[in-house]
């Protein structure tokens, strides 16, 4: 069976003003469909066919002759992660055991928020902000292009895609303005709450 593309948790519009259905009709229909046709045209035929994601992304992750694979698979589920790290409504201060983490092991939600938008201003060119749990401590972490946490010891938690692509059409280049508005208005913190678990 080749993959498909995974269906939004939300209406393409749902995340306006913040995020306009434009955005998302170029970024979720055309970019992320082009990684899942990408993909199955690659793996066509070779012993990655009917394997998951996960598992391709492993696998081609070890191997440098699958790049292209890697590349592919990895921003297939990079950024199915990201579009359920978001939702109308969110952002802001969490709460309860999500809250009560941050402030054990950042010190407090200010600290966790100046480190993730350092993280994700700091990325040169493109890539991907994350909230990662690795041996039991929240943790910020950074990746370049399609670099996944999926490939190390951490438990991705919530992701942020600092490609040009995902905000260019709502914030021109203003990259620190669509971190803030991602932070302020979009993160699903009750995703990373069950992912915490």
């Amino acid at each position: 069976m080749p993959f498909e593309l995974p269906a939004l948790p939300y209406d393409r519009n749902a995340l306006a003003p913040h995020i306009s259905e434009n955005t998302l009709n170029y970024h979720y229909g055309k970019h992320h469909q082009a990684y899942v046709t990408n993909l199955n045209n690659l793996i066509a035929s070779t012993d990655l066919e009917g394997k998951s994601l996960e598992e391709i992304i492993k696998i081609s992750a070890a191997d440098k002759g699958k790049a292209g694979i890697f590349n592919n698979a990895a921003q297939v589920w990079n950024h199915t992660f990201y579009w359920h790290s978001m939702k109308p409504n969110g952002g802001g201060k969490p709460t309860g055991a999500v809250l009560a983490k941050i402030e054990a092991d950042f010190g407090s939600y200010e600290n966790f928020v100046a480190e993730f938008k350092q993280a994700g201003a700091t990325q040169f060119g493109s890539g991907w902000a994350w909230l990662v749990l690795e041996d039991g401590k929240l943790k910020v972490t950074k990746t370049g292009n399609a670099e996944t946490p999926l490939t190390t010891s951490a438990k991705p938690l919530m992701t942020m895609d600092v490609w040009e692509h995902a905000y260019y059409l709502d914030f021109q280049n203003a990259r620190p303005t669509y971190i803030d508005t991602f932070l302020n208005h979009l993160v699903n913190w009750d995703f990373v709450a069950e992912n915490l678990k």
